[in-house]
């Protein structure tokens, strides 16, 4: 039986949902896994009722309850303690970058919402998110200079980069143009186990699950 529950949202549109699936399953917790469909624009009442905040993710496990993004972040960590890195520094560093990711890049969420079914090369681009595109990317080059990548704090794909995987997400389906070491990082997420799961759970879902302000955005 479960020790909990995950509730998150549709696969194929949720980026916050892909961050919190990402850190419970690096952490293995055993929760049952439960998708509700979004309706688009915050206005899921399913998710209203279940969780504390009205959004997803949303965690229930062995008694706590957890919602946001970094608490689930850190929740996961008390299980798996290397999902940060060792290093103080270099964990500081990784918590950085996460919460700048958590409060920051309004710009580019709304030009390039998440669509793991589409792509739009060459649209979503504006001043405002390709300021927001050139952050991440100074982001990223930094963290793989110093740790030496695959991933942003090293070899290992950890809660930092679960931060940025619907990053990668977006860049893959509106296709801005990146340097050479952030492509480098967006394949090497988009080839990671678990982030090509979601992606195939994604394409699963049920037609009727589609929403049109995402499948016909205006471009």
């Amino acid at each position: 039986m479960a020790e909990g529950r995950l509730v998150i949202g549709t696969k194929r549109y949720s980026s916050w949902s892909l961050r919190g699936w990402l850190m419970v399953h690096l952490a293995q917790l055993d929760v049952e896994e439960v998708v509700i469909p979004l309706a688009g624009g915050g206005g899921t009442q399913a998710i209203k009722a279940v969780s504390p905040n009205a959004l997803v993710p949303y965690l229930e496990h062995r008694g706590a309850r957890v919602w946001e993004s970094l608490a689930i972040a850190e929740y996961c960590a008390e299980f798996k303690a290397d999902l940060w890195p060792r290093n103080r520094t270099a964990r500081a560093h990784a918590r950085s970058i996460a919460s700048e990711m958590h409060a920051g890049f309004r710009a580019l969420r709304m030009a390039m919402p998440m669509n793991l079914g589409r792509e739009f090369p060459g649209h979503g681009r504006n001043p405002e998110s390709l300021a927001d595109i050139a952050r991440i990317e100074a982001i990223w080059a930094e963290a793989l200079g110093l740790y030496g990548g695959p991933f942003l704090m090293g070899p290992d794909f950890g809660l930092a980069d679960a931060m940025y995987a619907p990053v990668v997400a977006r860049f893959l389906t509106w296709k801005p143009e990146l340097s050479a070491a952030a492509q480098a990082y967006v394949a090497a997420v988009r080839a990671h186990p678990l982030v090509d799961r979601w992606y195939a759970e994604a394409a699963a879902e049920p037609a009727d699950w589609l929403l049109p302000k995402y499948e016909s955005p205006a471009l």
